[in-house]
Formats: C-alpha cells, sequence, structure tokens
C-alpha cells in the first residue's frame, strides 16, 4: 500500500559513508563485512539467529528497494555494519510503502535523497548492541502475537 511521504516522521538511513546532502540513495546487495555472521547470513538469503534472541536482520525482501526507518537506533544499527559507515535524514523517492518486514517501523521506496548527515563514523559499542538487540527481541515477539491474533481472529470469522 503506497504512503504519503508528506505523512511520514523524519526519516534515517545508515550506510555506506561519505555521502553529502543531495545524493541519491540506490537500491544496493547487502552489505557483507568480513567475519560479520549476521552480514554474510543475509547476502546468503538466509536468516542469523542468536541463541535467546531470535532472528536478527533477515534478507531483504524488497531487494529493489531502499529501506528507511523512523527509529534512528535502528538505522544506526545499519551504519556500523559498514566500516565507519554514516546516519542519515532522507526523504523517499518515488512510490513509498509500509513494509511490515522489520520490527520498527519501515518503509521502502526505489530512491531517497540524503537530507543531511546526522551522524559520521557510526560505531556501537557492546551495550548500545545488547540493548538494541533487546529491543528487536520483544518488537518481534510483538509482531509473532498480533500475527497470531490475526490468524485466530480471520479463524473465528470463518466459524461465524
Amino acid at each position: 500500500m503506497s504512503v504519503d511521504p508528506a505523512d511520514l516522521p523524519r526519516l534515517f538511513h545508515g550506510g555506506r559513508p561519505g555521502l553529502n546532502p543531495g545524493a541519491l540513495l540506490v537500491p544496493s546487495p547487502p552489505h557483507v563485512v568480513d567475519g560479520c555472521r549476521i552480514c554474510e547470513a543475509r547476502a546468503a538469503g538466509e536468516s542469523y539467529t542468536v541463541p535467546g534472541l531470535g532472528v536478527i536482520d533477515p534478507p531483504t525482501g524488497r531487494p529493489d528497494r531502499v529501506y528507511v526507518t523512523s527509529d534512528r537506533e535502528y538505522a544506526r544499527w545499519y551504519a556500523s555494519r559498514y566500516w565507519l559507515g554514516d546516519l542519515y535524514v532522507v526523504q523517499p523517492v518515488g512510490d513509498v510503502e509500509e513494509t511490515d518486514e522489520d520490527p520498527f517501523p519501515t518503509w521502502c521506496a526505489p530512491y531517497a535523497v540524503v537530507r543531511s548527515v546526522y551522524s559520521r563514523a557510526v560505531r556501537l559499542t557492546m551495550p548500545e548492541r545488547r540493548r538494541l538487540y533487546r529491543r528487536w527481541g520483544v518488537a518481534d515477539a510483538v509482531a509473532a502475537q498480533r500475527r497470531r491474533d490475526e490468524t485466530a481472529a480471520r479463524l473465528w470469522d470463518g466459524l461465524e
């Protein structure tokens, strides 16, 4: 379902370093950092599971799109996956769709334009990573419960 970009909050994108305001973000293959098991699994089209936390960053469902989020910390995680990646404030371009792939508010579009650089050379400390992974786990559990409730409601409606 298409969304009007004017109705969206401030959006972030974390990724490749060195972009400046006005730069056009285009879809790209998954970034793989040597030794990053999450990156390697994602590039292979697989999901990486962290014991006690579940699946972390499954493969992208729309590789033809640029993903943006209103959750700054979630975007920081993506920026940190690059060697000193950057965090940008962005504006989506084209048909914007809300996605349910991520546990945090996320949209995708054919392109996005960098409006400003929020933070350069993003690195997350281990406590920051653990805090985000805990939030991720809680958000995933809430989404799973919502899906179960929706399934139960559809089944119930079918019995009436």
